[in-house]
């Protein structure tokens, strides 16, 4: 029995036709190869599996081969060729950095720089994943790389370009090499399939394109995974089941239930995908980026930007003729906005109910029968219909008209009671048989007069009221002659020192307005945004406080406060202290050097 061979190793490209995906990167290193203008330090970077070091092992084997083709290929029958093919070759060294990364391993490859080659005409290094070496290797690298023998060139290759020393990147030649695009895996595993005598559905194929997200080695991998599977019967059922991909007939199905505003029929699918082992959030996140294919399909010109076999192209096309582009848009919002709250939900199940029901409703008339599972835009009808049906009961009701000429309306607080006229049977005959509508109409169980004293509130606590509401509403700048300029951190300092100060009764307002970030548009007016509509009231209520609080604390008498209720696109999500210090750290770099000097960590 032959020994077995993953496709990964055994379908590796030994020519630069063969890779797959980076033509223009592999044309670029030929005509290198041809011209002989070789650079001293080459740097490869991309994400994983697409074909790094098989590029930099072929360019090292046209250095160094005796007779390249005209093309700028290795021969593949000289002396070096073979050496290197059989893996016996001295001038080619490969260094694996993520377990060679100390200031010892790098000097120690130094010194091999010292010795020229004895067969060929270069001594190539290749270290894998660079980005590992340790702060005190790269700065013994450094000086080598910068001015190498003659006789060495430098290849280095990794996944996360970021994390090298710019002083190393501004002496390499860069290369950035590109995700592979479904269509590309799906040609190479339909090579790779032939070549094995393994039967398959291109559908199938499509999910484990989709699946290695961008990346060849994972497609082969998964490739194998699945040929061992369905026993060389790859199809796209089997590939389901053994990857634990949710199948896409339930995001058509979702979408078209959607349409017809079916959330009974959505609720069950759901609870059909949850019961096979898919989580929620899988299942959201997966009808989003369906949603979004159906998007790229309205239009002719966005459809390039699916990554998807032609059989499922079609699909998708077919869907978004039915889909209106208002649905689709609101749609991705609804979702997004569940992407981003369920992580910190308690309730996932719930949230991701909710969304889905909101989704079914988009496309529900305002006029429609109410469903199960309405949304809160749906309860002001629903409201409505209960009051309409109330206010028909016969049901005698009694009126509040008053006669000012014969009633009289005595003080409240001196408990004095306001006479109300009762309509007798008789006289409520002869109005109705007159067409006349009576004053008064009284059901004979409700007493002759109302006591307002045993109201809550008097009708002079609510002129009262009244007046404090205007008080505070016109509420004066005491500085308007101050200009004074001042900054935006100013700004976030005064405004929550106004928020640590406000009274005791207004805490849970402080509380929630200590999260919000106000800011200066047009100096010096000051834009803040409220998350919510009663947030919204709230703080309209004591505008005129806040712009005057503002206006002494930053010594500017002309300040305008703009408070407005934030679109969706400006609400900004909570970020944990993870989040906030890993978003510091890619912008602010002294930061994270003094972080990696003093070994700190977040607890």
């Amino acid at each position: 029995m032959d020994e077995y061979i993953v496709s990964a190793r055994k379908y590796r490209p030994l020519s630069f036709d063969a890779v797959v995906g980076q033509q223009a990167l592999t044309t670029t290193l030929k005509n290198a190869v041809k011209s002989g203008k070789l650079a001293h330090a080459y740097l490869f970077c991309g994400p994983r599996g697409v074909g790094k070091t098989t590029c930099a092992r072929i360019f090292a084997k046209a250095i160094n081969c005796e007779h390249p083709t005209a093309d700028g290929e290795a021969c593949n029958e000289c002396e070096s060729c073979k050496a290197f093919s059989e893996g016996r070759s001295y001038n080619i060294f490969e260094l694996d950095a993520a377990s060679n990364n100390s200031v010892e391993n790098i000097k120690a490859l130094m010194d091999q720089t010292r010795i020229p080659p004895q067969v060929g005409r270069y001594k190539v290094f290749i270290i894998d994943e660079v980005h590992m070496l340790s702060t005190a290797a790269f700065n013994a690298f450094l000086k080598t790389l910068e001015e190498p023998p003659a006789h060495v060139i430098f290849i280095l290759a990794t996944t996360e370009k970021h994390k090298i020393l710019p002083t190393i990147l501004s002496r390499c030649q860069i290369y950035d090499f590109e995700r592979m695009t479904v269509p590309n895996i799906i040609d190479h595993l339909k090579r790779v399939a032939e070549k094995e005598n393994i039967q398959y559905e291109e559908e199938a194929l499509s999910v484990i394109a989709e699946k290695a997200d961008g990346g060849m080695r994972d497609a082969l991998s998964i490739f194998d995974q699945a040929a061992s599977f369905s026993q060389g019967n790859i199809t796209y059922q089997k590939v389901i089941e053994d990857l634990n991909v949710l199948d896409t007939e339930n995001y058509f199905n979702i979408v078209d239930l959607a349409l017809e505003n079916k959330v009974s029929e959505i609720m069950v699918l759901l609870n059909t995908v949850i019961n096979k082992g898919f989580d929620g959030g899988h299942l959201v996140n997966g009808l989003a980026s369906h949603v979004r294919n159906v998007l790229m399909a309205k239009d002719a010109q966005t459809l390039p930007l699916l990554e998807v076999s032609e059989q499922l192209r079609n699909r998708y096309q077919q869907q978004a003729q039915k889909c209106p582009v208002n649905f689709l848009y609101t749609a991705l919002q609804i979702m997004n906005r569940c992407d981003v709250e369920y992580r910190q939900s308690s309730n996932k199940r719930l949230l991701v109910e909710l969304t889905l029901i909101q989704v079914a409703q988009i496309t529900q008339k305002e006029d429609d029968i109410p469903a199960s599972g309405r949304s809160p835009k749906r309860l002001k009808s629903l409201f409505k219909n209960l009051i309409l049906k109330a206010q028909q009961k016969p049901t005698p009701q009694v009126v509040g008209s008053l006669k000012h000429d014969n009633d009289t309306v005595h003080n409240a607080n001196a408990g004095g009671t306001v006479p109300v006229e009762v309509v007798s049977s008789s006289e409520k005959s002869v109005a109705e048989t007159s067409g006349e509508r009576p004053n008064v109409n009284v059901n004979s169980g409700v007493p002759n007069a109302v006591n307002l004293s045993s109201l809550t509130m008097s009708f002079d606590n609510l002129l009262k009221a009244d007046k404090k509401k205007k008080q505070e509403e016109e509420l004066e700048i005491t500085n308007k002659d101050e200009n004074e300029r001042f900054t935006q951190q100013e700004l976030v300092v005064s405004w929550r020192a106004m928020c640590s100060r406000m009274p005791e009764r207004m805490q849970a307002l402080a509380q929630r307005m200590k999260n919000i970030t106000p800011t200066v548009t047009e100096y010096p007016t000051i834009l803040v945004l409220a998350e919510n509509n009663i947030q919204l009231n709230e703080m309209l209520t004591i505008k005129s406080r806040i712009r005057a609080t503002l206006a002494k604390e930053l010594h500017n008498g002309q300040i305008e406060v703009d408070i407005r209720l934030a679109k969706f696109e400006e609400i900004k999500p909570m970020l944990t202290p993870r989040e906030s210090l890993n978003k510091l750290l890619e912008t602010n770099h002294p930061v994270k050097e003094l972080i990696d000097a003093l070994d700190l960590y977040l607890d």
